[in-house]
């Protein structure tokens, strides 16, 4: 039989279920009503839970064997789990009484006694009273310059301090490990909690240095000050340097340099060659190559940034706003140093709350005092958009252009197709080129098939660097000429994998009807929102298409004044989609609307006429209203036969809809003679159509900015 493990990995699987089930008891999850879990508390600390291994992995994020391993840990290692299943063998389904430690509510007294349970239950394993025994003898390193933390309770990346110690730790070769990521992403944090949670592994020091100085003068300086080594005077500062490696005390040392920006000059060049107890630990914003190893660090998750806005501003004070507390972790993108910042400005003014500081930042945005000035007492000296500045400086002219022109895209995945259509001054960029500087320094981040999205923070100050930017009318015009294209080509009724294929664009053409407006001509206003309202319509999404469809009646009127072509189009646009809701007596007006203002404009005899007529007739068939519809009917037939001539498709659609109608009536005779009429047209078409030569020239094709009844037997 396998040996039991109770390690570190299995330790880290047990705490994230138990820490997770612990938000969704308290409520703490945005997306709690998609976990279907019974909960009967029989008291404040016990409690009986139904559900099965699959919900409980989707949770935690853990396999189901992990999940399965992680319950019976908590059953027969630390005997707080009681199994209540009939049948227990390969049961998908769980039924289980928890124990707490503590009041559900109390969730970090709880992890911490997990932890406490832990290692106690640890040490009385057999094989594990020497180890123990063996380590209590080493007290934490005095060798240490560690910086002070700047947070209370230190959340959301357990998994990520496991993870580094692995590649530290992993083998004897020299280990170098770098914590990369985005600017206030929280890198230099998880390097001070990973060097204050092991001062007992590294026996010879822990060394921290900052890339923003000589590394080689911090090291000599630490060596002399914190070990009490003597260096002969005749050595260079390389040799100094190697000659504090070669007289190190023993023991494992970390080296943490912080802030690297160039591994080769800054540090490299100092260690070059050193032996395999020394680890290095950096932090940069780039992606340093193999031999490095890297962390590469995210936002945090929605639960993580909860539970550090929490441990800064109070539990009772998140619970009392719990939705606008969600929504401004979002705001902020989960980024830890703007949840650090907000929260420790919140705390400055307890009369504050957290609906007027969301306004304030999505008025004042990165120019908020809270995101610009940083408390005394925090480790880090910068704010949001200045840690964000010290990456800007280090791109390239093309790479900021890029990044111009990405913080107008939506707050929505980006289809690097769409950034590859723009050009500047009807000039292509090479933009492939710039976005590779961009993802070098964690300014973009990939989300898969081709897409890409920038940080919601880091798009603000994009936009205000745009705003100074001479060129910034082009770089917006030229913008929405690409989602304007996108918007035009959208049928009104779409296949699935024409839906699939713009679903993608349809926020980035919201964005430029939302904010872009003024940069879009009059002759494309109309299909900016035309093009979102028939990607819903198309699919049935009628509530969603409404708004769209209003929205362009209004600008029309705004812009291009109410008498006009686009007008009298978006009446007709919305009207057509109301019977569809069964809303027959708001489109009737409408259709009266447009069908009048079409003729004013247009004059009597013009083929929307006849569009507007057919379409007021249909609404009146549906209705039963067939004596009110046969005219117009009649007169949109003769409209289009006198326009069109007798062999055009249009006719035969005209034939075809009025002959519909008839049979409601009882009048088959009548009906019959205008089918066989459509009919044959149709065929007559359909052979002209496949007789012509392909090598003719192609007639301009002509878009209707409003489907027309079609109506077949």
């Amino acid at each position: 039989m396998a040996r039991v493990s109770y390690g570190d990995d299995v330790k880290t699987r047990v705490k994230i279920l138990l820490e997770r089930f612990l938000a969704y008891a308290n409520d703490e999850l945005e997306d709690s009503e998609l976990y279907k879990i019974a909960l009967n508390w029989e008291t404040p600390q016990q409690v009986i839970v139904r559900t099965q291994l699959r919900v409980l992995g989707e949770l935690s994020g853990l396999s189901k064997e992990q999940v399965r391993e992680a319950l019976n840990t908590l059953k027969g290692f630390l005997g707080i789990l009681e199994d209540l299943r009939e049948h227990k063998r390969g049961s998908e389904d769980w039924h289980f009484r928890l124990k707490l430690w503590h009041d559900k509510s109390d969730k970090h007294g709880n992890l911490q006694k997990f932890d406490a349970e832990w290692q106690s239950k640890r040490e009385e394993l057999p094989g594990v009273q020497r180890e123990k025994g063996r380590k209590a003898q080493l007290s934490p390193t005095r060798y240490q310059n560690i910086p002070l933390s700047s947070v209370q309770e230190f959340v959301g990346r357990e998994r990520e301090l496991q993870n580094l110690h692995q590649l530290l730790q992993k083998n004897q070769q020299v280990a170098i490990a770098a914590i990369a990521g985005m600017g206030g992403v929280g890198k230099t944090e998880l390097a001070v909690q990973y060097a204050n949670s092991h001062r007992v592994t590294y026996q010879g020091g822990i060394c921290w240095l900052s890339a923003l100085q000589d590394v080689g003068v911090q090291l000599v300086q630490f060596a002399v000050n914190k070990l009490q080594l003597n260096i002969p005077d005749d050595l260079d500062l390389v040799g100094r340097v190697q000659h504090c490696l070669e007289k190190w005390h023993e023991g494992e040392v970390l080296l943490v340099i912080d802030n690297v920006t160039n591994y080769r000059e800054e540090v490299r060049c100092y260690l070059e060659s050193v032996p395999s107890r020394f680890k290095q630990l950096i932090t940069t914003r780039e992606k340093l190559q193999p031999p490095i190893v890297r962390l590469d660090l995210d936002v945090l998750t929605p639960l993580a940034a909860m539970q550090l806005l929490k441990s800064i501003v109070g539990r009772e004070r998140l619970r009392r706003e719990a939705l606008v507390a969600r929504k401004l972790c979002k705001w902020l993108g989960y980024l830890p140093l703007g949840l650090e910042l907000v929260g420790r400005y919140l705390l400055g003014d307890e009369e504050l709350t957290l609906a007027e500081m969301l306004q304030d930042l999505e008025n004042e945005r990165l120019k908020h005092q809270a995101l610009e000035e940083v408390p005394q007492e925090m480790a880090v000296k910068l704010g949001v958009a200045a840690a964000f500045e010290l990456s800007w400086r280090r791109l390239r002219e093309n790479a900021q252009r890029l990044g111009y022109l990405l913080s107008l895209f939506a707050l929505a995945p980006i289809p690097w197709e769409l950034v590859e259509s723009v050009t500047i001054n009807n000039a292509a960029q090479d933009w492939k080129k710039a976005r590779r500087d961009l993802l070098q320094l964690h300014l973009l981040q990939p989300k898969g098939e081709g897409n890409y999205q920038l940080h919601p923070l880091l798009r603000g100050f994009f936009q205000d660097k745009l705003t100074g930017l001479e060129q910034a009318e082009e770089f917006k015009r030229s913008f929405c000429g690409v989602m304007i294209a996108v918007a035009e080509d959208i049928p009104y009724t779409s296949t699935i994998q024409q839906i699939k294929d713009v679903t993608p664009a349809i926020p980035h053409i919201a964005e430029v009807a939302d904010n872009l407006i003024e940069y879009v001509s009059d002759d494309d206003l109309f299909w900016v929102f035309t093009g979102n309202a028939f990607f819903y319509n198309g699919q049935g999404l009628y509530t969603q298409a409404e708004p769209w469809y209003q929205h362009c009646l209004e600008a029309s009127k705004k812009r291009l004044g109410e008498e006009h072509p686009d007008v009298a189009t978006s009446l007709n646009n919305l009207a057509f989609l109301y019977p569809s809701q069964g809303r027959y007596s708001e489109a009737e007006p409408l259709y009266i609307q447009a069908l009048a203002l079409t003729r004013k404009l247009l004059g009597e005899e013009h083929p929307d006429v006849a569009t507007s007529l057919n379409n007021l007739a249909a609404l009146y068939r549906s209705q039963g209203r067939y004596s009110e519809a046969e005219p117009l009917y009649i007169q949109a037939l003769a409209l289009t036969r006198k326009l069109l001539g007798e062999e055009h498709p249009s006719v035969a659609t005209s034939l075809n809809n009025l002959a519909f109608l008839y049979p409601s009536q009882g009048r088959y005779s009548e009906a019959e003679p205008l089918y066989i009429q459509a009919l044959a047209l149709d065929a007559q078409t359909a052979r002209r159509r496949t007789s012509r030569c392909c090598k003719q020239p192609q007639q301009p094709r002509i878009t209707l900015r409003f489907p027309r009844e079609i109506q077949r037997s």
